[in-house]
């Protein structure tokens, strides 16, 4: 059956900035420098973290030179499901798929486990009010919800202002920061190479590839942004997030002093970024840090919901989730109702840790986040793969040399991480090297991933017409005898 106006996003209606917008969004900069920058020097207990940033943005660079001509071979909303799709397969695809839907809508309703807590004890100093967590989220909830059923442009100027007010505030402590340097003064500390060997080597790279989460999304509007756009944004993203995250961090052990930084961050439960700033600019400073970092959050969860969504439609389209999914709404040319079903998804979230009295932020943000961003570390790693077996096949002219030669290497870099992060779990999730988690989360994801492939095998041979349809997108065949496109199997 051929796509449908009903089946196809809105078109060309996102900009190379709208698109930077939703990915750094989903990066949650404020965030990554007030609390992972914190957590990797006091438990590391070494300052290359600044380094580490540097040496993941390279590695992506690396992988984003396959993964946007990938984007632009094969738009789709779909993207990591589409890319291992064809090029390891339909069945790998599927798995791929469901690795993708738990990975992401993990991450999404993780989100709401810190916006309540985090704001919470903002109101009641400010203000005096004592609301309780979960209707801090729930108003989070529907501002979300609203937003995604919304025009794409309106999402996208709400992220364009809560982005731009992180990033000024992360800038201004940075040379704050500058401006108050330790009485040693201004070093390299941070910036060598030597800070990132030894033991804390693993650690380290494990916790600065967890600030980047999110730059990957930019695919996901290849769809309603021209490649040019696709392509411009992951640039940008990369290379801006790796540039704060490095400046961020360094200045913050040229502040504290590379002999006392660590143990400033140990000391420091809210965050050394902010320690800081009430120490060099004053209250009002760290204030101002303290609900951007609310307002961070915000805009990670509209990022996010707006990825989920997609991936959804993307599978309802392709028929490997119900079709009533892979529906837009014509007003809109939004995906309505799988915008809607994450939206469910969320708010039955909070009710049930609302109910069970659990601890959102320790058992909902933290695992939660974690074990997504997880997710992404292993479909990043299919994706490499997955790219550099369709790029060898692909005859088109415009292939370049480095369409061959980068992919290979992003593919055993990004592999490598991948298995520095799964050794390193226990540290990344904040617990003790004892908890189960630490096996049951990588457990988990390699299940779904198996479950999701073998599924792919049985709608092979079950329900040929929508297997032969995995993957192919608003640019699937009319009639089942239509050729395959370039990979597919």
């Amino acid at each position: 059956m051929p796509t449908s106006a009903a089946q196809t996003l809105a078109g060309q209606r996102v900009s190379t900035a709208g698109v930077v917008f939703f990915t750094a969004s989903a990066a949650t900069p404020l965030t990554v420098c007030a609390a992972i920058v914190t957590t990797g020097f006091a438990a590391t207990g070494k300052l290359g973290l600044p380094i580490a940033f540097v040496v993941i943005a390279a590695v992506l660079a690396v992988f984003s030179v396959g993964y946007v001509a990938m984007a632009r071979r094969v738009p789709n909303a779909g993207a990591f499901y589409t890319y291992i799709s064809v090029g390891l397969g339909r069945p790998a695809g599927v798995g791929a798929s469901w690795v993708a839907m738990l990975a992401y809508n993990t991450l999404q309703v993780g989100l709401y486990g810190a916006f309540g807590p985090v704001l919470q004890p903002l109101l009641q100093r400010w203000f005096g009010w004592d609301v309780p967590w979960w209707v801090l989220s729930l108003a989070a909830w529907v501002v979300v919800g609203v937003l995604g059923l919304r025009r794409i442009r309106n999402s996208a100027r709400v992220l364009l202002v809560l982005l731009a007010a992180e990033i000024a505030v992360l800038l201004m402590y940075a040379f704050a920061n500058l401006a108050n340097p330790a009485p040693a003064g201004l070093g390299i500390d941070g910036l060598a190479f030597g800070d990132l060997l030894g033991d804390a080597f693993g650690p380290l790279l494990g916790l600065a590839v967890l600030g980047y989460v999110g730059f990957e999304q930019s695919a996901v509007f290849s769809e309603q942004a021209s490649t040019g756009a696709v392509r411009r944004a992951t640039v940008i993203c990369i290379v801006g997030l790796g540039a704060l995250y490095t400046f961020s961090s360094w200045t913050t052990i040229q502040a504290a002093g590379a002999a006392d930084v660590v143990a400033m961050a140990g000391n420091s439960p809210e965050g050394l970024l902010f320690t800081l700033a009430e120490q060099n600019l004053g209250p009002w400073a760290a204030d101002i840090g303290r609900a951007l970092l609310v307002t961070s959050l915000l805009a990670a969860m509209i990022s996010f919901h707006a990825t989920c969504a997609r991936y959804t439609f993307a599978l309802g389209r392709d028929g490997v989730l119900p079709g009533a999914l892979g529906r837009t709404t014509p007003r809109t040319g939004q995906p309505g109702p799988a915008s809607i079903l994450q939206s469910s998804l969320g708010l039955v979230t909070i009710i049930v840790y609302a109910i069970g009295g659990w601890d959102p932020f320790v058992n909902l943000f933290y695992v939660a986040g974690t074990a997504g961003a997880l997710g992404v570390l292993i479909l990043l790693s299919g994706t490499a793969f997955a790219t550099v077996f369709f790029l060898r096949r692909d005859d088109e002219e415009e292939t370049r040399p480095i369409h061959r030669v980068a992919p290979p290497i992003a593919a055993l870099a990004v592999t490598a991480i991948l298995a520095l992060v799964v050794i390193n779990f226990s540290l990344l999730l904040g617990f003790g090297p004892d908890t189960p988690l630490r096996w049951i989360i990588p457990v988990v994801f390699a299940g779904v991933a198996v479950a999701g492939t073998l599924y792919g095998f049985v709608l092979r041979g079950t329900r040929p017409h929508i297997y032969r349809a995995i993957g192919q997108g608003a640019a699937r065949p009319a009639s089942t005898s239509a050729p395959r496109p370039v990979g597919v199997r």
